[in-house]
């Protein structure tokens, strides 16, 4: 059987740049980013994947924080899906950060713990999130007073934890964000603790949501203070509707609405869509 010649692979890396250059995306690079949580008196070091716009001037950027499952896939790579977010997000003209809040601590994923035996908890993420906007606020091609929050499950949950004025690093913090946006976050904690944004709040919920359930994310909206988050609620839509994998039951999961029932989670296409059509919306008003 004949090997293609030694040809092939630069001609074929040589295409893939062609392709990516055309369509206007821009390679990621890893970056380091003090959390506002200290170890051993000095600030902890995150790593973070900056995704870089190619529009010119200092542009509005966008700090990702992913779920329970941590920043990477199943090969150890940044998921699909926050690198798909961050080429739709510099497809806009804004830069991307996403942030990794567990390879630091030595930490892969949180997501079959109890939450009450977790090994990062929202306290940790709140910094993680205060001191990634304070980092972005000062370098170069970042518009500082236009930056933004976007998170999915706990990262979604940790979108509202940095942006709960009843929360004191939150009332102290040097940099704010100026939009927040959770996808399914678990919302009862900050009902209870009394929601008061220090920033404009979208989120985007399913209704047949069996892990972080859509009814206190609607209880959230209602209550809270201004300026009053808004709240799309898509019929049929389970946990993780933005992805394009199939729905499955994953039973290892303890903290959904039913203990013991395990949890379900998959993508909905015309969720996903939907969802899409409004963050965008939402993000040029608040960003413009």
């Amino acid at each position: 059987m004949s090997r293609p010649g030694p040809r092939w692979p630069g001609l074929l890396l040589l295409l893939l740049a062609l392709t990516l250059a055309s369509a206007g995306l821009r390679a990621q690079t890893t970056v380091d980013v003090p959390s506002l949580e200290s170890a051993g008196g000095r600030p902890l070091i995150l790593k973070a994947h900056w995704f870089a716009a190619a529009a010119a001037g200092d542009r509005p950027t966008l700090v990702l924080l992913h779920g329970c499952g941590g920043p990477d896939g199943r090969q150890g790579q940044l998921s699909e899906r926050l690198r798909d977010y961050a080429v739709l997000l510099n497809a806009e003209g804004w830069h991307a950060l996403v942030l990794d809040s567990f390879s630091t601590r030595g930490v892969r994923q949180i997501c079959t713990q109890k939450i009450g035996t977790r090994a990062i908890t929202q306290v940790q993420r709140r910094l993680d999130a205060l001191g990634a906007l304070q980092w972005l606020a000062v370098q170069p091609g970042v518009d500082g007073t236009r930056l933004a929050l976007l998170g999915w499950s706990n990262g979604g949950s940790a979108v509202l934890a940095a942006t709960n004025l009843g929360h004191s690093a939150v009332a102290a913090a040097a940099v704010r964000p100026r939009a927040a946006v959770a996808f399914y976050p678990g919302c009862e904690t900050e009902r209870q603790r009394g929601y008061r944004p220090s920033a404009t709040l979208l989120l985007q919920v399913g209704a047949d949501d069996d892990w972080t359930p859509a009814a206190p994310c609607e209880a959230l909206a209602r209550e809270a203070a201004e300026p009053r988050p808004q709240i799309d609620v898509y019929p049929g839509a389970h946990h993780g509707f933005d992805s394009t994998a199939p729905l499955r039951h994953w039973a290892e999961v303890p903290n959904g609405a039913q203990p013991g029932a395990g949890v379900h989670l998959g993508g909905q296409p015309e969720a996903r869509a939907a969802s899409r059509v409004a963050l965008l919306a939402f993000l040029r008003t608040a960003l413009r």
